[in-house]
């Protein structure tokens, strides 16, 4: 489904690949609020806007230099006809910020984005700032092309869309939304391979098993990202606090 009725959030990308989506995101909870109009997508084909009978969208890079670079007429002319859909304009590239939390939930707000996928070593550096992009990196590390990028950051903000996951519970409730990695997790069966189920979990007293996932999560977090755990505990003193502070409940 490369074109849904623009009904809800709306998702538009451009891409040499326009195939590839919406991927998994036609599946699961993001595929079932696509069919229910909480978001819709426009996957548009960049090669569609090249001016030869090749369908060139790239050419050498000025300066010298291995691969290719993304033409910007080309790309300019993509930008250019979607001028009416709304959202900021993204180009995923390992050199922008850090996609987060925090900018989901800000896309989430939005009215939609629009998301550029970069292909060969990357896009002429004068459509970038011609059209203001925003640069966006999921990580420290190089994808082949912008494409699976866009889509781990369309389902992270499908997720906090109103009446995809249900319970807003579930969300304040996960990795990062409080600056904390989440608390262990345990289902049925209580007793497995010799290994049980905290105690805690299992006595009914829900503000300890709050208090005892708490704690887990601060530990996890100190121990696995000391970096959140850094930035979370300057933010707490300068709020007047400490990070440990927050909760001060006791288990048995």
């Amino acid at each position: 489904m490369a074109d849904a009725a623009a009904t809800g959030w709306q998702a538009t990308v451009l891409t040499l690949f326009p195939e590839m989506f919406p991927g998994p995101l036609g599946l699961s909870l993001a595929g079932k609020a696509l069919n229910a109009g909480i978001w819709s997508l426009k996957a548009l084909d960049i090669r569609e806007f090249a001016r030869d009978k090749h369908r060139s969208v790239d050419d050498t890079p000025f300066g010298g230099g291995s691969g290719m670079v993304m033409r910007p007429d080309v790309v300019d002319a993509a930008l250019a006809s979607i001028e009416d859909q709304p959202g900021p304009r993204i180009y995923l590239s390992p050199r922008g910020r850090r996609f987060d939390q925090a900018r989901a939930r800000a896309l989430a707000a939005e009215p939609g984005v629009v998301l550029l996928c970069g292909r060969y070593e990357g896009l002429d550096e004068r459509v970038i700032a011609a059209r203001g992009l925003e640069e966006l990196s999921l990580g420290d590390f190089v994808l082949s092309g912008g494409e699976p990028a866009a889509l781990a950051v369309m389902d992270a903000v499908i997720r906090l869309l109103p009446g995809v996951l249900g319970a807003a519970e579930t969300l304040a409730e996960e990795s990062f939304e409080e600056g904390l990695l989440e608390y262990p997790l345990y289902t049925q069966p209580r007793d497995w391979n010799g290994m049980t189920v905290p105690e805690v979990l299992t006595s009914g007293h829900h503000a300890n098993v709050r208090a005892w996932r708490r704690r887990e999560a601060e530990r996890i977090t100190r121990e696995r990202r000391p970096d959140l755990w850094a930035r979370r505990s300057g933010q707490c003193e300068r709020a007047g606090g400490t990070a440990d502070d927050e909760d001060t409940e006791t288990t048995p």
